[in-house]
């Protein structure tokens, strides 16, 4: 903005150079408000055909491109006799009645450690706690084991005492982990171990219990304690001290006590146990498949869905009779049909009553954008009315609005050549309203007689519905068809100049673009030219001061030598 150090003037002839210089350079100053003032129009314009250009891809790229394919309107529905069976038609699923029957459902293996207890030093039972050693809470002698079988395998869990524990290195932790070994002194290190193996593990230390469950259903995500078979008697003793000895493994060792100690040949197993004692047991419920029977042929599943013949069928719950015969009857869904239908032209009724409403609005010639200081001398809701205005009309009469408006409408009002005859929408319902009837900004838009969230057309005879049920493959040909149709005009109207970016865009972007390109360039060159225009007033009004400040100076001299 030139030197400052020139800008400070009429301090000897008392001028307001300010005012003067501000009124040389006004036309410019003029043409540089009009210019910016033009750039925020191009900045609307660019913004208003963003928003529209949006709207249309999404149509284009979406609803017509789905619609313009068969696979939209292979709606089908199905019942089932019993809620026990809920199931989901897939595409190409076969019409007709099915008969099933649901043998189990699907769960998850879920595992309540038997309470686990220590004698405190008062001499009073308590619970173990999570952070104490087990080998002293539950006096286990030396370092013991157990394994956890998994459907990843089995993990062996060595149990030994807090100072054995503490005294491995990491390069122990890393040899015991290559041979699936997890060394545990606590209820919190056991709690973690299991973790590790893919199951969800939580000790209870209220109430002594450590509780296990699989993270998904079925017998794949099964999981047990077992005991390590080295030196099965203390892993027993082990397990059943921690609370994880089941009932299922308890009968093994008392099984085997049976048959191979003498005494206690002739005793039953649950005698066995109770001299053993192994009274004090772990409750497992085993994971479960789901199994369902389906036209004879059966079907298992780790989850409580299956995918046959590509339907889904999901298991809500087991019947009390496993044998019963449900009925499953897949049929078209016509009401699917009608809403692909209605869907379809609700999004177009929203567009061109958009760009109806873009073409038509009111007039902002009497409004130009604010600028700054313009905007400063009003309230922010007085600024905001007022961009408003200009940006509402900022497509009015835009022949480029029309043009798009127009393809869509022309194709709307064309008739579609359907089993060897031209059929138009009017013969399934669908129309536009009474010109007179209709507001100025939706009389392009369709209705459906006897659309119940239609006002106008809510209470007319239903033709749409009664042809889906009549003649669905006509009904389908013809949507499908006029989806293509539309499809192709907007891929038209995106390929018809080179003024666009792309064939995403039906708006000239890149004229858009150009020009605001140009009014930059003209901002700034219009903001140099008024630095000029400044700098040389300002020049010469400093260089008119120094002149009389020097007068001045030998004015004074004058007078005094005639004093």
């Amino acid at each position: 903005m030139g030197n400052n150090l020139l800008r400070v003037t009429g301090m000897v002839s008392g001028m307001d150079t300010e005012s003067i210089i501000s009124m040389y350079a006004s036309k410019t100053k003029s043409k540089l408000d009009k210019a910016k003032k033009s750039k925020i129009k191009n900045t609307y314009k660019q913004d208003a055909w963003k928003d529209l250009n949006n709207k249309i891809y999404s149509f284009y790229s979406k609803t017509l491109s789905n619609n313009r394919l068969s696979g939209a309107y292979q709606k089908q529905k199905t019942t089932t006799s019993n809620s026990a069976l809920s199931v989901t038609a897939g595409a190409g699923a076969p019409t007709g009645v099915q008969t099933a029957q649901i043998k189990s459902a699907a769960a998850a293996a879920y595992f309540t450690g038997a309470t686990m207890t220590t004698t405190g030093e008062d001499g009073v039972k308590r619970n173990v706690k999570s952070d104490e050693s087990l080998a002293d809470a539950l006096n286990l002698s030396g370092t013991t084991s157990f394994k956890l079988e998994t459907a990843n395998g089995t993990q062996t869990f060595s149990v030994m005492s807090q100072d054995a524990y503490n005294a491995l290195t990491d390069a122990d932790k890393a040899a015991m982990a290559e041979n699936n070994i997890t060394a545990v002194a606590t209820m919190s290190d056991l709690v973690e171990g299991l973790k590790a193996q893919g199951v969800n593990a939580n000790y209870d230390e209220a109430n002594g219990r450590l509780f296990v469950s699989a993270k998904e259903t079925g017998k794949k995500a099964d999981f047990n304690f077992t005991a390590d078979g080295e030196n099965w008697q203390s892993s027993l003793n082990t397990l059943n001290k921690l609370g994880l000895l089941t009932n299922t493994e308890a009968d093994k060792f008392a099984k085997a006590v049976k048959e191979q100690v003498p005494e206690y040949a002739d005793s039953d197993l649950a005698s066995i146990k109770q001299s053993l004692g192994f009274t004090n047991l772990a409750s497992k419920i085993d994971g479960s498949s789901a199994k369902l029977v389906l036209n004879g042929a059966e079907f298992e599943s780790d989850s409580n869905t299956f995918t046959i013949n590509g339907s889904t069928y999901t298991i809500n719950h087991v019947p009390t009779d496993t044998n019963e015969n449900i009925t499953v009857n897949t049929q078209m869904d016509y009401d699917g049909v009608y809403d692909v239908v209605k869907n379809m032209l609700k999004e177009y009724n929203s567009l061109v009553n958009e760009m109806s409403k873009l073409y038509n609005a009111d007039s902002a010639k009497d409004y130009e954008p604010l600028l700054s200081e313009e905007k400063e001398a009003l309230s922010e809701k007085e600024a905001d009315e007022w961009e408003k205005k200009i940006k509402d009309s900022i497509l009015r009469k835009d022949s480029r609005v029309n043009e798009i408006m127009s393809a869509l409408t022309e194709v709307m009002s064309s008739g579609i050549e359907v089993g060897g005859k031209t059929v138009y929408l009017s013969e399934f319902g669908i129309s536009t309203q009474g010109y007179f009837e209709a507001d100025k900004n939706e009389r392009y838009a369709l209705h459906i007689d006897g659309d119940p969230d239609d006002q106008v057309t809510g209470g007319n005879t239903d033709k749409l519905k009664s042809k889906i049920a009549a003649d669905p493959e006509q009904v389908m040909e013809y949507f499908q068809q006029l989806s293509a149709n539309l499809y192709d005009k907007l891929y038209e109207k995106m390929t018809d100049n080179s003024s666009m970016s792309s064939i995403y865009k039906v708006y000239n972007d890149k004229q858009l673009a150009s020009e605001a390109t140009d009014w930059d360039k003209k901002i700034a060159d219009l903001e140099d030219k008024i630095t000029a225009i400044e700098d040389k007033w300002y020049s010469k009004f400093a260089k008119m001061e120094t002149r009389l400040a020097k007068l001045q100076k030998n004015q004074t001299a004058v007078g005094g030598f005639f004093s």
